[in-house]
C-alpha cells in the first residue's frame, strides 16, 4: 500500500535552492552592510558561519549504545548523613538512575557536602542497593579523599560484589590542586597515591573507572570550549601514564579513566564540544596503540550560569544544557538545582533538577536516536575546529612536561584568565545576556526557599608548597547580584530602593522603546524605575520628577523629540534637583549640546552598562 505522499513530489514543485540564491537574498536584507556582521565567534576565536552545507560521508559518534539513556543523576551532598539518605532514596524512587555522592572540599560542594567519615558513609549508603544497576559517581576532594576507601569498605562490609556495583571513584587531585593554585606534593608524590588507590580498589573487584579527568574546573573559572577540552586531555593522559608506570598494561587502565564536563545553554557549542572529546580522546588511544572505546563522559549543567536573582531561569539554562549533552551522547548527566547558587537545594528544586531529565527522556526520547547532529554542517565544522584548537593546547601542556607542569608555567591559566575577562567585559555590556539578572530584572521577585544545614568543617590540607595561578569557580552574575544586594541593603534601612525617574518626552510611539529598554538597564542594578507619561512642557517635567522622590533621571524618547526638546527637559530636571541626568540613546552630534545642558551620562545598547550602574551608586553616594 503506497500512501498519498508517495505521488506528491513536493520538492519537485520548488526551484533547486543554491548558496547563492541565499546570498542575493541576505545582501538583500543587509542593505549595504558587510556580510560579516552575519559570522559569529567563540570565545576561541572560532567563526559560526550563518549556513553551512550539509556535511558528507559522516558517520555517527559512538557513545552511549544505541536507545540506551543516559544516568540520570542526582547530587546528593546534604551535610547531614541521615538527611543525605532520605534524599537519595527519594531520587530513586522517582526516577533518578545515578547519585552523584558530593563530598565536602570536592570542587563541585558549592560550600556543603557530605562529611568523609567512614560512619557518615555508612548512613548515606543505607537500605541503597549499590548491585542493582544505579550508577554512583564519587566527587571527593584531597581533604575527603577517604571516602571513596569508606563507600569501597561499605560494600565488601555488606557482602555486596563489587563487580556488580557501578562505581566512578572520581580520583583526581590535578582538578583540586588547579583550583587551589597550589599543591603540598609534586606530581612525582602524587601520582603513586593515585595508582596504588587505583591498583587497590581494582584488586578488590571493582571495575572503576577510578581517575575523573574534570573540565568543568576550566569552565567553572570561565575558560573556553577548547581550553576545557584541553585540560581534560592533558589531565587524561597523566592519569593513563600513571596508571600504566605503576604495572597495569594500558589496555586495562583504557577503561579507568572517565571525562567530566560542563554543559551550558549554548546547544550547539556544547553538542560540539561533547562530540569533540570523543573524537579526541579516540585520537590519544590511537597514539597509544589502543583500540579506542568510547570514553564514559559525564556531564553537569554548568554553575558559572547560574544566577541567585530569579533563579527559575536556572531551569531553562539547565534544560537546555541537559537536552544539548544527552543529543552529544553524555552518559551520565547531573543537573545542578536551580537555586544551587542561593543554598542547599530544597526538595522542590530537588524534583525540577530530576524531573528535567525525564521529561527529556520519557516524553521527548532523546535517547532514542544516536549522534542526531551527525552529518549537520554547523555542527561537524564546529567539531572538527574544536578538536583542532584543543589539539594544539594539549600539545602545549605536553611540551611543558605534561598537566602538572603545564599548571606550574601557567600554560591553562593565562589563557582562562584572558578568556574570563572576555565573557566579564561581555556581560558588563550585556552582549551576552543573562536573563533576571543582566536583562529583564525582576525588583519584586519573591525568595526562594532552600534549607538550612551547617557545612562541614575539613581540617586544612598539607602545605602549599607549590603553587601557581588558581582557578577560582566564579558565576557571570554575580557583579550584577552584588548591585542588587546593594538595593536590597538600601531597601531594608530606608524603606526604598534607589530610584530612577524615566523622563519620557512625546507620545507613547516616541519613548516606549527607549523607557523600555533604560527600565531594564537600570534595575539590573537594582535602581527602580518609575514611569511616566509623555511631557512635551519642561515644567509639568519637572514638578513630576520631584514628585516622584527619585535621585535620578533618564530621558527616554526618539532622536527626532530630542532634537527638539531634549536640551530644555534636561535643564528642567537639573533645576528640580536631579543629581545625575541619562540620555538613553546615542548622542552623536549633540553631545556637546546636551552635556551642557545637563545631561551627563548616555544608555545604549552596547555601553558599559556595569560601570554606568556602578557609577549610579558611587554618585548616590556622596550626597
Amino acid at each position: 500500500m503506497t500512501s498519498v505522499t508517495d505521488d506528491l513530489p513536493l520538492a519537485a514543485d520548488f526551484p533547486k535552492a543554491t548558496p547563492e540564491d541565499w546570498r542575493k537574498l541576505v545582501d538583500g536584507v543587509l542593505k549595504g552592510a558587510p556580510f560579516e556582521k552575519l559570522v559569529g565567534k567563540t570565545y576561541d576565536g572560532i567563526k559560526i558561519e550563518p549556513l553551512y552545507p550539509r556535511a558528507k560521508g559522516v558517520a555517527p559518534l559512538m557513545g552511549r549504545p544505541p536507545a540506551a539513556p543516559w544516568q540520570v543523576v542526582q547530587r546528593i551532598d546534604h551535610p547531614d548523613a541521615a538527611l543525605a539518605n532520605a534524599q537519595a532514596l527519594q531520587d530513586l524512587e522517582n526516577g533518578a538512575t545515578g547519585l552523584a555522592l558530593v563530598f565536602a572540599g570536592a570542587n563541585g560542594a558549592r560550600g556543603f557536602g557530605l562529611e568523609p567519615s567512614a560512619e557518615a558513609v555508612a548512613k548515606i549508603l543505607k537500605d541503597i542497593h549499590l548491585d542493582a544497576g544505579i550508577g554512583v559517581e564519587l566527587e571527593v576532594g584531597p581533604q575527603s579523599r577517604m571516602a571513596a576507601i569508606h563507600v569501597a569498605e561499605y560494600v565488601k562490609s555488606n557482602g555486596l560484589d563489587p563487580g556488580a556495583c557501578n562505581i566512578r571513584f572520581g580520583l583526581d587531585p590535578l582538578a583540586a590542586g588547579a583550583v587551589w593554585g597550589h599543591s603540598p606534593y609534586t606530581w612525582d608524590e602524587i601520582a603513586p597515591a593515585v595508582t596504588d588507590a587505583t591498583k587497590g580498589l581494582a584488586g578488590l573487584g571493582f571495575k572503576g573507572p577510578f581517575a575523573s579527568a574534570d573540565g568543568r574546573v576550566v569552565h567553572d573559572a570561565g575558560g573556553s570550549e577548547v581550553q576545557e577540552l584541553a585540560f581534560v586531555l592533558a589531565c587524561g593522559v597523566a592519569y593513563l601514564r600513571a596508571i600504566e608506570g605503576a604495572g597495569i598494561p594500558l589496555e586495562a587502565a583504557q577503561d579507568m579513566v572517565y571525562a567530566r564536563l560542563a554543559a551550558d545553554a549554548d546547544q550547539f557549542l556544547t553538542m560540539a564540544k561533547f562530540r569533540a572529546l570523543r573524537l579526541l580522546w579516540a585520537r590519544i588511544e590511537t597514539a597509544c596503540g589502543l583500540t579506542p572505546k568510547p570514553l564514559f563522559i559525564a556531564a553537569d549543567t554548568a554553575w558559572r550560569m547560574l544566577t541567585q536573582r530569579d533563579p527559575y531561569v536556572n531551569m531553562l539554562r539547565a534544560t537546555m544544557a541537559a537536552f544539548a549533552a544527552g543529543l552529544a551522547g553524555a552518559n551520565a548527566i547531573t543537573v545542578l538545582p536551580h537555586t544551587l547558587a542561593l543554598g542547599l537545594p530544597d526538595p522542590f528544586a530537588r524534583r525540577v533538577a530530576r524531573n528535567t531529565q525525564l521529561l527529556l527522556l520519557e516524553e521527548s526520547n532523546l535517547a532514542k536516536v544516536s549522534d542526531p547532529a551527525a552529518g549537520s554542517g554547523g555542527i561537524e565544522t564546529l567539531t572538527a575546529q574544536l578538536c583542532e584548537a584543543a589539539w594544539a593546547l594539549f600539545q602545549e601542556s605536553e611540551k611543558a612536561g605534561g598537566a602538572f607542569a603545564a599548571l606550574q608555567q601557567s600554560v591553562f591559566q593565562s589563557k582562562i584568565a584572558a578568556t574570563r575577562k572576555a565573557h566579564e567585559a561581555n556581560i558588563a555590556k550585556r552582549r551576552d545576556v543573562l536573563t533576571g539578572a543582566s536583562e529583564f530584572p525582576n525588583l519584586h521577585e519573591s525568595e526562594a526557599s532552600v534549607l538550612k544545614a551547617t557545612p562541614i568543617a575539613l581540617p586544612p590540607y598539607g602545605e602549599q608548597k607549590y603553587k601557581f595561578a588558581a582557578l577560582p569557580p566564579i558565576r557571570l552574575a554575580e557583579p550584577f547580584e552584588a548591585l542588587r544586594d546593594k538595593s536590597d541593603a538600601m531597601l531594608k534601612a530606608r524603606g526604598a530602593r534607589p530610584k530612577l525617574f524615566l523622563a519620557n518626552l512625546g507620545t507613547p510611539a516616541d519613548f516606549t522603546a527607549r523607557a523600555t529598554f533604560a527600565k531594564s538597564f537600570f534595575e539590573a542594578g537594582g535602581i527602580e524605575a518609575t514611569g511616566s507619561e509623555g511631557f512635551a512642557g519642561p515644567a509639568k517635567l519637572a514638578a513630576a520628577f520631584k514628585a516622584s522622590g527619585a535621585e535620578l533621571a533618564c530621558l527616554c524618547s526618539s532622536d527626532k523629540v530630542y532634537a527638539e526638546h531634549a536640551e530644555a527637559a534636561a535643564k528642567a530636571l537639573q533645576s528640580a534637583g536631579a543629581r545625575h541626568i541619562y540620555l538613553a540613546g546615542r548622542p552623536a552630534e549633540a553631545e556637546a549640546v546636551l552635556r551642557a545642558a545637563g545631561v551627563t551620562g548616555f544608555v545604549f545598547a552596547g555601553g558599559d552598562a556595569l560601570a554606568t550602574l556602578q557609577d549610579a551608586y558611587r554618585r548616590m553616594e556622596q550626597r
